[in-house]
């Protein structure tokens, strides 16, 4: 993956797609496989906001039985089945403990229709995704961090997981690889018009500053919370704000839905990279996106619905990391952001120009598609869908369980402790094994970057060198999520803004700077 921005203004494109999170990838992805000439531009980095701010999940969503929206629950539990199938290495099986307390606002009763719904819309008939009951000495065993005292049993059931900056990274490598022109750091300025009709885009390469015309016969808007900034765009539109917290490791290989007792939202505390994922909040956001931020009624929220649960209260010092996204959904005139539909729908002006308005990451997939079906149908394309049950672009071929005991065992072979070794598969798929190439050629590499968190620093070269980084954030937030997963010092920043300033063509001034970024944008100490 390698940014080109002299690409741009090499031809005229089928399509522009303008905003690189999980909309705008999926479209590119898409349309590239499907023989269209592509152009995806992303004025930050890939998944730079909402897409790298989520809860890590590919779910059906089983709180939107209770709001009776059966059709997306449906819609996203096919998508989960699917994806689990042909990502293996990128959207993992994760069960979830559903508590029943003993002042539960939902009965027994109520918890075991809507999971025997949800299984029976999921359709899956193997054993281990489908839901179980267990008592409270059981409950307690899988999850001895909540409050004993509470508890009269709980449900498991099964969804998913991923890591969401990773997807998207994945799918822009996907459709560069079929052939997609793709260029972070570059913002659309201008809509081109030829007799009221869009015909291409004026963009500006956020780097050097230099503009270029880039002509399309179609042009995709999936930039999300930025459609908001017109009237047009504010009609609609509605923004809401969640946020999470990275909490010290209580779970095992198990998370928890939990309901917050204080307004009855739900709620997750979830494994990830070794730590506990809490979140998220759902509030109404008015402001400029680029200021969305964690505040103190956020982390009071978030702490007491938590501490309802937990054996042993968390407090604000045990905050790890913290990140804060905002969600576009479509407009609604519900008077609760948590009551408002998480479906999807795309709107046409009269310039030709098409946008997406909402969604969720599980089925931005099938929403990619209809989008592309929009455009061919436009452009007098009859290509099919190209994505449906197709194995992701870094899936291995051979058989997945075999393979990713195989390469566990290498790379454990080769000095990698077994957890960062887990995830360095689950984050390259087939990949890996170039990485692990580059460690038999320098065992050094296998070390941790940092103990707390399973990243090695044969990771860290490979996302530097061959995923279009530009910014040591984009780095350590996005590639690799170090910034959020444990508290950097601006000592460690340095270590690591060195080791990879070859590799990034840095100098000691460039280092500086970015540091200093890094420092500004996340409050490093």
């Amino acid at each position: 993956m390698k940014r080109d921005f002299s690409l741009l203004g090499s031809h005229k494109f089928d399509l522009l797609v303008c905003g690189g999170g999980i909309y705008g990838a999926w479209t590119a992805y898409d349309a590239a496989l499907r023989g269209l000439s592509v152009a995806i531009v992303e004025q930050d980095d890939w998944a730079c906001t909402t897409s790298s701010s989520s809860s890590k999940l590919i779910h059906g969503g089983l709180r939107y039985l209770e709001s009776y929206d059966f059709k997306l629950v449906k819609k996203s539990l096919v998508e989960r089945q699917m994806l689990l199938k042909v990502a293996p290495h990128r959207v993992w099986p994760l069960r979830f403990g559903i508590p029943v307390t003993t002042n539960s606002p939902i009965n027994w009763l109520r918890y075991k229709l809507g999971l025997i719904l949800y299984d029976w819309f999921a359709g899956d008939t193997n054993p281990t995704m489908r839901h179980r009951h267990l008592k409270q000495v059981s409950f307690t065993k899988h999850f001895p961090a909540l409050d004993p005292s509470i508890l009269k049993g709980g449900f498991t059931y099964a969804d998913a997981q991923t890591d969401d900056a990773r997807l998207v990274l994945e799918l822009i490598s996907g459709a560069m690889n079929a052939g997609a022109v793709a260029v972070n750091f570059c913002k659309m300025t201008q809509v081109l018009e030829t007799n009221g009709q869009a015909t291409g885009a004026l963009i500006n390469d956020q780097l050097t500053g230099s503009e270029q015309e880039i002509y399309a016969r179609q042009i995709v808007n999936a930039t999300g919370q930025w459609i908001t900034g017109t009237e047009q765009g504010h009609n609609w539109c509605r923004m809401t704000k969640g946020i999470h917290l990275i909490m010290p490791t209580i779970l095992k290989d198990e998370a928890l839905l939990l309901k917050a007792k204080s307004d009855g939202r739900v709620f997750f505390m979830i494994p990830w990279y070794g730590r506990t994922l809490l979140g998220t909040t759902d509030t109404d956001y008015y402001d400029n996106p680029t200021r969305a931020s964690v505040n103190a009624s956020d982390i009071n929220y978030l702490l007491a619905a938590a501490n309802d649960y937990l054996k042993t209260d968390w407090t604000e010092s045990d905050i790890i990391g913290r990140f804060a996204g905002v969600r576009v959904l479509k407009q609604s005139a519900a008077s609760e952001p948590s009551a408002i539909s998480r479906d999807w729908e795309l709107k046409t002006t009269e310039n030709g120009v098409h946008y997406s308005i909402g969604g969720k990451i599980t089925s931005a997939r099938q929403d990619g598609s209809h989008i592309v079906d929009t455009i061919c149908s436009e452009l007098g394309v009859k290509t099919p869908c190209a994505t449906q049950d197709r194995p992701f672009p870094w899936a291995p071929q051979e058989d997945f369980t075999g393979w990713f005991s195989s390469m566990l065992q290498k790379s454990i072979q080769l000095g990698v402790d077994a957890k960062s070794a887990t995830w360095l598969i689950r984050r390259h798929g087939s990949r890996v094994v170039e990485i692990l190439q580059n460690i038999e050629t320098n065992p050094n590499l296998a070390r941790r970057i940092t103990p707390s968190v399973p990243f090695i620093f044969a990771d860290l070269e490979f996302c530097a060198g061959t995923e279009m980084v530009v910014h040591l954030d984009d780095l350590l937030r996005r590639r690799m999520p170090l910034l959020i997963l444990t508290q950097l010092t601006t000592h460690d920043l340095q270590q690591i803004a060195t080791h990879i300033a070859d590799i990034m063509n840095w100098n000691a001034a460039t280092i500086d700077a970015e540091i200093e970024h890094c420092r500004q944008q996340w409050m490093l100490h």
